[in-house]
């Protein structure tokens, strides 16, 4: 079973390099604030699994940068959820300008869970993801 989820953004100034394009790394933080916005909107908090002594960690990420976002672009990160295993949760992300719906970015972001610095089958989340 898959779940889709995406939000709006705008690139501001300060996200860009010398070259006037959105530098390589703030799509890292696009794709990761998404992934925490689509937990949330799912009743799942990254606080508090720690509490619980549950940490989820990116364990591999692969990103093909297709074209460069730049300053005023608005543009949507969606992605798409699934399972690989019993232990891996596995985040496609795609992030598309608005102005022209063209993709501009895609990145596959594998996800484990950890307890006492031992990987766990993440039960609790993919309950609440309907991935069960």
């Amino acid at each position: 079973m898959m779940t889709t989820f995406e939000i709006e953004f705008e690139v501001r100034d300060y996200e860009l390099d010398l070259q006037g394009i959105v530098n390589n790394a703030v799509y890292n933080n696009y794709f990761e604030h998404t992934r925490h916005s689509f937990l949330k909107a799912n009743d799942l908090d990254f606080a508090e699994l720690h509490k619980k002594g549950i940490d989820a960690v990116v364990v591999k990420m692969e990103t093909s940068y297709k074209a460069p976002l730049r300053s005023g672009d608005f543009f949507i990160c969606n992605l798409n959820v699934s399972t690989e295993g019993r232990l891996k949760l596995i985040f496609d992300q795609q992030i598309i300008r608005k102005k022209d719906n063209k993709l501009m970015t895609e990145s596959r972001v594998t996800v484990a869970c950890i307890q006492h610095n031992r990987p766990i089958e993440p039960i609790e989340i993919k309950a609440k993801l309907g991935l069960t």
